[in-house]
């Protein structure tokens, strides 16, 4: 007992956790009415065998089935009908049209989703170009304010910057949680090709860049003709073959994609042949080297036989020709022999 009387308990023994008369009321002394508590764990050895019977009788498969059955014949009902309910209607927007359009405008769910939780795509960071602007490159990638980081397909952007001429290769990098890393390749101007009336800019590989715009490639090497384009290295290989007439080359031209035609920069043609060229045009440089033969008034050799040239000469030049025969041969008078 304390001074004034009172009996002292632990605050363990007043809630009843020490004590084993489970049959006394725990709050009763505060006002709350008395009422017999169970005690499970000081029943008699007999009882607590009945009592784990019945425990395992409530948690036996058959009892927990006949709970799910109980439970699937009060809810599975409604929720069948609110499951095809929604399928309708799902099914219903994407035949008419509302799911592509609700997509075009917010994002797939998937992207809506990422981006609530930090995952947008906030920057681009372009790099590698220089023909191409920074907006051209965002445009043909496809990448838009409705896709997210989590979810972008990098390989399919990767693919549509590849589709840009002017792209040689692409990187494309994820940088989480919200920026995004694209690296260019470009091809380089190479040559120009010209087919059908059509300039083209191509690249080394042949592929089309880009129409001629402007004088800025004017110096490029120049083919023309049908394959042209793809057999540039073979006409590049034959020029740097040519010695001293190379600077005179201007252009050549695939003939039946077989042979080539060269054009020098004051207009002749010199028709090579179909194997070995590169043998017709050491003999053109040796025979212009002795003859100064690209500085006559000629229109074009034809290097297509092996022991000989042939010259085709412009029509002024044929004339002066006849005549300069013609005075050194003079036909002869008539009575004359």
């Amino acid at each position: 007992m304390d001074g004034g009387g009172r009996i002292l308990r632990s605050l363990s023994e007043a809630i009843g956790l020490s004590s084993t008369a489970w049959d006394r009321p725990l709050l009763a002394g505060a006002g709350f009415p008395a009422r017999a508590v169970p005690a499970p764990f000081f029943l008699p050895a007999g009882t607590r065998r009945q009592a784990g019977r019945t425990q395992a009788a409530r948690t036996s498969p058959a009892s927990r089935e006949s709970r799910f059955v109980a439970f699937a014949k009060r809810r599975g009902t409604p929720l069948l009908i609110f499951s095809l309910i929604g399928t309708s209607i799902a099914y219903g927007a994407v035949r008419g049209g509302g799911y592509a359009a609700f997509v075009e405008q917010y994002g797939r769910p998937a992207d809506i989703i990422a981006r609530n939780i930090g995952f947008p795509i906030a920057a681009v960071a372009v790099s590698g170009e220089s023909g191409l602007t920074p907006s051209e490159i965002l445009d043909a990638s496809g990448i838009s304010t409705q896709n997210s980081l989590a979810f972008l397909d990098v390989a399919g952007v990767r693919d549509r910057l590849r589709t840009i001429p002017l792209v040689k290769e692409a990187s494309v990098r994820k940088l989480y949680p919200d920026r995004l890393a694209i690296d260019i390749t470009e091809r380089q101007p190479y040559a120009l090709w010209q087919q059908d009336g059509r300039l083209s800019v191509i690249a080394s590989d042949g592929t089309v860049i880009d129409t001629m715009r402007d004088g800025r490639f004017v110096d490029l090497p120049f083919v023309v003709g049908e394959g042209a384009n793809t057999h540039l290295s073979d006409y590049l290989a034959l020029i740097d073959k040519a010695g001293d007439l190379k600077s005179k080359i201007r252009a050549g031209v695939l003939v039946s994609e077989r042979r080539w035609t060269l054009t020098t920069t004051n207009g002749i043609e010199i028709m090579l042949p179909e194997h070995h060229p590169e043998r017709a045009l050491a003999a053109l440089a040796s025979l212009d080297r002795e003859a100064r033969i690209l500085d006559k008034d000629v229109i074009s050799l034809d290097l297509r036989l092996p022991d000989r040239v042939v010259a085709r000469l412009s029509e002024e030049a044929f004339a002066q020709r006849s005549d300069a025969l013609a005075r050194k041969n003079p036909k002869p008078k008539a009575g004359q022999t």
